[in-house]
């Protein structure tokens, strides 16, 4: 198959390396830098510049852009795309892009289908993209109309460059649960590392530190973007938090040690039922 990526930062390289490197299919690419493509190129990340004579050879379309991105160059190339091709993007939230896209695609004759690769680093770019970010990672798509023979040739291309789990969901369902599993995350390890404690934490600090804190390096433009176009579900999950976190401040400011207790051993026993184990 001939697969255009548009968009060659940490998510589109990795996958544009992913897919050179281990399938047989011609990558072509394109992005915003002229020398993010070269390097591209010469690295063998991708066959040449995705250009739009190119673009209307491609049975499958990965948009690998921030949300609006994606929608602006749909709609603006839509028209040149193959009938039939698959478009598939890898955004953070799917109701705003799904919406948008998913109607407009069958009046245009391609197949669009929401897709989010559940990998990534605390750096962003090029530079750190590489062919073994998805190994074991999961992909969700948000589908909902289509031959059965599209996902089918999806869930082949994705899992042989490391894909290990498939998920099929709704728009609704992805951002409602991603508001918890990464968005969530990010908001607290960011506003954490917020503490004056944090310039002195050096030589006091071990595996709870690094963990709590990596993510607090994110691309703010990006998350920015995905935090307000789920504002609803975010705002939600944060309020949970912040309740929850002030039964943890009242009981210890005013030293009730059962409370606290009682409050410590219900998180343990729920992560250890999340995670599958007996006790």
């Amino acid at each position: 198959m001939e697969i255009g990526i548009v968009g060659l930062g940490l998510i589109g390289g990795s996958l544009a390396k992913a897919i050179s490197q281990n399938t047989d299919n011609t990558v072509y690419g394109a992005d915003l830098s002229d020398q993010v493509v070269k390097k591209a190129v010469l690295v063998g990340a991708i066959e040449q510049p995705l250009t739009d004579s190119l673009l209307s050879q491609c049975d499958i379309i990965i948009a690998a852009l921030y949300p609006q991105a994606t929608i602006d160059y749909i709609k603006e190339k839509a028209h040149l795309f193959k009938k039939g091709c698959i478009v598939v993007d890898c955004g953070g939230v799917k109701r705003i892009v799904c919406r948008e896209l998913i109607p407009f695609s069958e009046e245009q004759g391609f197949l669009f289908v929401g897709g989010h690769p559940m990998a990534g680093l605390e750096h962003s770019g090029f530079t750190y993209a590489k062919r073994s970010l998805f190994n074991n990672a999961s992909m969700i798509f948000t589908p909902t109309k289509g031959p059965i023979e599209s996902m089918e040739t999806l869930k082949k291309l994705f899992t042989s460059i490391g894909f290990t789990n498939i998920e099929i969901s709704t728009p609704q369902d992805h951002d409602r649960k991603i508001a918890f599993t990464s968005q969530l995350a990010h908001v607290v390890s960011n506003a954490y590392i917020k503490s004056p404690a944090a310039l002195e934490h050096a030589g006091f600090s071990a595996g709870s530190y690094r963990d709590l804190t990596r993510v607090a390096k994110l691309n703010e433009d990006m998350w920015t973007e995905l935090f307000l176009e789920n504002a609803d579900n975010l705002v939600r999950e944060i309020d949970i938090l912040i309740n929850n976190l002030k039964e943890y401040r009242d009981a210890i400011k005013t030293g009730d040690s059962d409370t606290l207790r009682a409050l410590l051993r219900d998180g343990r026993e729920k992560k250890a039922l999340i995670d599958g184990e007996v006790f």
